[in-house]
């Protein structure tokens, strides 16, 4: 973990060093996200939402086979719940 200390301009700006604007790929005009975490400032760069959802896709398993078997049953045991309290 990198930890480099950086002083806040007198116009309250920072600047984000090299060494982390070079592992996150932050360009000049890159929009910066900044947010709460836990009581501490969290600078995050703003992803373009089609990319995102690329990551999103990659990151699905459409090999992995559904058991349509305990479906059916979980559907069966929900409409008797159903039926029953009604």
């Amino acid at each position: 973990m990198v930890r480099i200390n950086v002083k806040v301009g007198p116009k309250g700006q920072i600047v984000i060093p090299k060494v982390f604007r070079n592992e996150y790929n932050i360009s000049p005009g890159d929009e910066i996200v900044l947010r709460e975490n836990n009581q501490n400032l969290v600078i995050e760069k703003k992803e373009d939402p089609i990319v995102e959802m690329e990551k999103l896709a990659k990151s699905i398993n459409y090999n992995k086979k559904i058991d349509m078997h305990a479906i059916e049953e979980e559907y069966e045991e929900r409409w008797k719940k159903i039926r029953h309290t009604t």
